[in-house]
């Protein structure tokens, strides 16, 4: 049982197509491997920018901490000054109600005398 010639034409007629389409085939190939070599390197640069987005995220974080720092030693400064204005006003309302205090009492004993004078 052999093949027929037909047969025989058939195959090598195949053969000849695809040996045809082989270069294409080739190309194709070639075509992927330069797209993964590509897709290989944009990944490995989009790694690096995360490290450096990373990194820039972690200087901030630092900056936003000293700032913070400053901040509040700044806060406390002008709660320190707070203080001190409030110990002034105090001191101050002391001072009022002692001056009221003697004004009120001149005022009654002057108020005495003018009355014990005119009767």
């Amino acid at each position: 049982m052999g093949l027929a010639k037909e047969d025989i034409e058939q195959i090598q007629q195949l053969i000849r197509e695809e040996l045809q389409n082989e270069p294409a085939n080739q190309a194709n190939v070639r075509y992927e491997i330069d797209l993964r070599e590509r897709m290989i390197r944009v990944e490995e640069e989009l790694k690096h920018q995360r490290e450096l987005m990373l990194e820039g995220f972690k200087q901030s974080d630092k900056r936003f901490e000293e700032i913070q720092h400053t901040m509040d030693k700044r806060f406390e400064q002008v709660d320190k000054r707070f203080e001190q204005v409030d110990k002034r006003f105090d001191e101050m309302g002391r001072r009022m109600d002692r001056f009221m205090f003697w004004s009120f009492g001149i005022t009654i004993s002057v108020g005495f005398f003018v009355v014990n004078y005119l009767k």
